[in-house]
């Protein structure tokens, strides 16, 4: 029998963001306020409808773009001073996710660098980061005299998928680096762990691992004061894409 699309029910498609950052030493993300139905005043994660004529990986980085503008980083290009890491988190597909109809989000992991101020745009009132820890604190998330609530939608799981990801993510891989600018200190990269992770790691300790990892990082040749005291060597993200021994994650 040929096909009939009429056969089957409609069903909208998303992309939602978590967009982590580190700032003053705690792992953010960036949240915004929605300003129209469904969840009017409630927090939620960055995101919108797919385009018709777009695909999932255009769509996210367009959001991306939109919410901070930031370009998703292209892995066959040098590291850029405004580019992102952005990779493809989970689907999300229960029917009543959203009330307004059947909707399938598929969320995304981008990672940057300590960003400025964001300015809400789109159906969002008001955007600002935020502590994760505070984002999903079981009762909900309010600040400053606001009625504390829960993510909107399904936002907590997903943002809580976003963290761990990243948690794990930078045991085994080299994407503790997308937390930093093109230049760093050794320093500078164990604060991005510490804050990750939500532990104090031993300065000697790390530095030894990260400097004896094969292709992790690669000096630039020149130093730093803006950490204060004696002058910090820096490096750049080397070539390995996994660490060969992984950082483990201490046990807490």
């Amino acid at each position: 029998m040929p096909y009939d699309p009429s056969a089957f029910p409609p069903f909208a498609v998303t992309v939602d963001l978590v967009v982590l950052t580190v700032r003053r030493h705690a792992l953010c993300a960036l949240a915004v306020r929605r300003g129209e139905p469904p969840f009017q005043g409630r927090w939620a994660l960055p995101g919108g409808f797919v385009r018709a004529d777009e695909d999932l990986a255009q769509a996210a980085a367009r959001e991306l773009a939109e919410e901070t503008g930031l370009r998703a980083h292209d892995p066959a290009v040098p590291v850029q001073d405004n580019g992102a890491h952005l990779e493809q988190l989970a689907t999300y597909g229960d029917p009543k996710r959203d009330p307004r109809m059947r909707v399938v989000s598929v969320a995304h992991l981008a990672l940057a660098p300590d960003l400025p101020a964001p300015r809400a745009g789109g159906d969002a009132s008001n955007a600002r980061w935020a502590p994760v820890e505070e984002l999903l604190q079981q009762g909900g998330y309010g600040r400053d005299g606001e009625p504390v609530a829960p993510l909107a939608f399904d936002h907590a799981q997903i943002l809580s998928d976003g963290v761990e990801r990243a948690r794990s993510k930078i045991e085994y891989s080299s994407l503790a680096t997308a937390f930093c600018p093109p230049e760093f200190t050794v320093g500078e990269l164990r604060r991005v762990y510490e804050a990750v992770w939500g532990v104090a790691l031993d300065p000697r300790n790390f530095h030894r691992k990260v400097t004896g990892t094969p292709g992790f990082l690669v000096p630039t040749g020149g130093t730093t004061t803006r950490q204060g005291g004696r002058p910090a060597q820096l490096f750049r993200a080397g070539g390995a894409t996994l660490l060969n021994p992984p950082m483990l994650r201490p046990e807490v």
